[in-house]
């Protein structure tokens, strides 16, 4: 079959992805995620006011590029989102550094220095619109490159947006100093928001207009007072995602500025719902994704969902990172946890069933409720609820050894109760199972306090006791000798 090579217009096409959708928080969010990429320890980004001069740079301390992965990453497309990611890598489309730049101005430059080489590149719309044609320039005008300055050490990049016409407006219309500010401290609140878990986890240190920024958690983990829920992992087409609700103290609770930064700059009540984030990068929040509606109850109830980069395609996340849809088979096991996490805001939003932290009855905190749905398919269908205020104050008035016995305890009724193992699947051929590390750890640690108290004398009576456990019915008696063995709990024959 006959194919003709067409090449689309430079000048149409250039137009079309300066409209993608971005606004000046999610084009800035995408430049830092190429530094964070790059495995840049220090991110400086800097607006200089300048009327219809001003412009932009993001400065890291990265790996750099030399120069044929500077033309790589300046070409358009320069990722299929089909391929494989490393662990922990934001880009996805290879299209961040040049639409978000071009969202907000008409030139992009890029200095970069690898192993103590310098490599540049720009890319000028306005020459692009004139010619009609693909033209990347392999030097920088000299102005900007004289405002650019010297990288210092052996590696890292500069990247200067100029002719900024979308951030800051032309001709007449161009925004005054007060207005360049302001969306830079709206910038500002965006950044410290969306990296705060990649903030609070690495030694990354990003400043804007050499102020350094400080990462907001939306989950209040630090308050006495926050629930949270046991951490879940569900497993949607290979995928592991993890999944955590929190429920944020009621008002009562809270200083007036601790209530006034815990509503973030949305409000309390567009803050609750999901909150997905890939890769510890936010992508999406302040909305329940149609499982439910937003009401004023479940304002305090912010559920965590934790994606790796490979689940990008069926949870369609988009060029800018900031949209997302969920997958129908993440629907019902989320709905499940959210519900829970739902009837708990709902239960303190109401009758602030938790501790005032002034002195009143440490029993009001947390729910009554014994059990919980877990939302899961490949564990526990229900799961105790360790909040239980009256579980609490046993846990806090008995000491360390009996605290543990009673949770192990715990983790069997769990475990053993009808609605959990009554799909459980049996044990039935003597061969050496693959066994998970959790499964193990259960295993060692009862056996361990049944030798301490002296329920099982021998290995036999070890043996025997372990493997009629309900919560056990799926490992065989080889398999749970051979993990004995390997504990030292028993002896090789």
């Amino acid at each position: 079959m006959n194919v003709v090579i067409t090449q689309p217009s430079a000048a149409p096409v250039i137009q079309a992805l300066r409209s993608i959708g971005y606004n000046p928080n999610t084009a800035i969010a995408d430049l830092v995620d190429n530094s964070l990429d790059a495995n840049a320890s220090s991110i400086k980004v800097d607006f200089k006011y300048n009327q219809a001069d001003s412009l932009i740079t993001i400065t890291d301390d990265g790996q750099g590029m030399n120069e044929e992965m500077l033309q790589q990453a300046m070409n358009i497309g320069s990722k299929d989102p089909r391929n494989k990611r490393d662990a922990k890598e934001l880009g996805r489309f290879g299209m961040g550094l040049k639409t978000a730049s071009f969202s907000l101005g008409k030139r992009l430059s890029v200095l970069t220095k690898y192993e103590g080489n310098y490599y540049e590149r720009c890319w000028d719309l306005d020459h692009v619109s004139s010619t009609n044609e693909w033209e990347l320039f392999t030097e920088i005008p000299q102005d900007i490159k004289n405002l650019l300055g010297e990288i210092e050490g052996d590696n890292g990049t500069i990247v200067c947006i100029d002719k900024l016409d979308r951030f800051m407006g032309h001709g007449k219309s161009i925004i005054k100093e007060n207005t360049f500010y302001t969306k830079i401290e709206r910038i500002n609140r965006h950044l410290e928001f969306v990296f705060h878990s990649i903030l609070e986890n690495s030694n990354v240190a990003v400043s804007l207009n050499g102020k350094k920024i400080t990462p907001w958690n939306p989950f209040m983990i630090q308050h006495e007072s926050t629930i949270e829920g046991e951490l879940q992992v569900i497993r949607i087409n290979d995928n592991r995602i993890k999944v955590k609700y929190y429920i944020l103290p009621h008002a009562s609770n809270l200083s007036e500025p601790e209530y006034k930064k815990a509503g973030g700059y949305k409000g309390w009540r567009d803050h609750q719902g999901l909150y997905i984030y890939r890769e510890n990068r936010l992508l999406y929040f302040g909305d329940w994704m149609g499982l439910f509606p937003k009401d004023a109850a479940s304002q305090l109830a912010r559920i965590r969902i934790d994606i790796p980069n490979s689940a990008d395609a069926e949870w369609q996340v988009d060029i800018k990172k900031s949209g997302i849809n969920l997958p129908e088979e993440a629907k019902r096991r989320l709905a499940a946890i959210a519900g829970i996490a739902r009837k708990v805001s709902r239960d303190i939003f109401y009758f602030r069933t938790q501790s005032s932290g002034n002195g009143g009855n440490s029993l009001a905190k947390g729910s009554l409720n014994t059990w919980e749905q877990s939302g899961r398919e490949d564990g526990p269908q229900f799961i105790l609820n360790r909040n239980n205020p009256l579980l609490s104050e046993i846990l806090k008035n008995i000491d360390e050894k009996n605290a543990k016995l009673l949770n192990l305890y715990l983790k069997f009724v769990q475990l053993g109760s009808p609605s959990n193992i009554i799909d459980s699947p049996k044990a039935s051929e003597e061969m050496l199972q693959e066994v998970s590390d959790g499964d193990r750890e259960l295993v060692v640690q009862l056996a361990s306090t049944m030798l301490s108290i002296g329920i099982a004398n021998n290995e036999e009576q070890l043996l025997t006791t372990i493997i009629t456990q309900p919560a056990f019915d799926s490992i065989n008696r080889m398999t749970v000798k051979n993990i004995l063995l390997e504990a030292g709990l028993i002896e090789r024959a």
